[in-house]
């Protein structure tokens, strides 16, 4: 089997920063361990497998050991290779049947926008032994779904945290989502990290699907339902988040690193 595949730097408009995420275009829909066997090789927090299917393209993600539902930076990724490689006008927009449903990315300048299905944030207790292994004091705890959420005191907390992956990993968990209104001059509103060493990503660089929670919670908080939000993590990405009830508009760039030619 011959197909192409690519590899897009997300969430950055700079190569070799925000989050990398392979995208390979079948031309038909594809066994899913043999999906999962090319993500382990990509080795990428997540590989996204593109189909045309009617009214649209059929998209699936993996990490490098799990099928997961919804993926924000590698459906960004997909119709940035969608307009960038003339399978799609760049005028159209990216209609994608996923896991969550149908999502949309529409072109947006230099920026990609993709219509989300917003999260809730629901504060409440996590594991004491998950918030041992941030050495965080929190200012609040809580789920969005499967997924820890802890609020930090500070934009400088988050930043130098050093979470013991070891002892997240020893946890029944699923994510960690560490969070805190940006310092002043940060040029952005909101901060934040991602751990999911549950699923092969220790610290995914910048994570779509959280702000899909991220977004709604500090919208509430700050009373604002357009934000600037930044993740970060050593690679670090920028995101604008727009929320507007049930649905989160994301947008963030995307730059491709390497094309080439699957062979198996």
């Amino acid at each position: 089997m011959s197909l192409a595949f690519y590899h897009v730097d997300a969430f950055t408009s700079r190569p070799f920063s925000g989050n990398p995420a392979a995208v390979c275009l079948l031309e038909a829909s594809a066994d899913a361990d043999w999906m999962k066997s090319v993500a382990a090789e990509m080795q990428l927090s997540e590989t996204a497998f593109v189909v045309p299917l009617e009214g649209g393209f059929g998209l699936r993600w993996f990490t490098p050991v799990a099928e997961v539902d919804l993926c924000g930076h590698a459906t960004l990724a997909s119709a940035h290779v969608l307009w960038e490689s003339g399978r799609l006008p760049r005028d159209a927009a990216a209609r994608f049947q996923t896991r969550s449903g149908w999502l949309t990315a529409t072109r947006d300048g230099e920026w990609i926008a993709l219509d989300l299905p917003a999260q809730t944030v629901v504060a409440g207790p996590i594991p004491a032994e998950a918030v041992l292994a941030t050495g965080l004091a929190p200012v609040m705890t809580g789920f969005s779904g499967a997924k820890w959420v802890i609020e930090a005191t500070s934009e400088q907390a988050v930043r130098e945290l050093r979470p013991d992956l070891d002892r997240l990993r020893g946890l029944p968990g699923r994510a960690l989502m560490v969070t805190a209104a940006a310092s002043p001059g940060s040029g952005c509103d909101f901060v934040s990290r991602y751990f999911a060493p549950w699923v092969g990503v220790d610290e995914d660089p910048v994570t779509g699907s959280a702000h899909c929670a991220l977004g709604p919670f500090w919208a509430g908080r700050l009373g604002r339902d357009t934000l600037t939000a930044f993740q970060a993590s050593p690679r670090g990405g920028w995101l604008r988040v727009q929320t507007a009830g049930d649905r989160v508009r994301l947008s963030g760039q995307a730059v491709t690193v390497v094309a080439g030619a699957w062979v198996a």
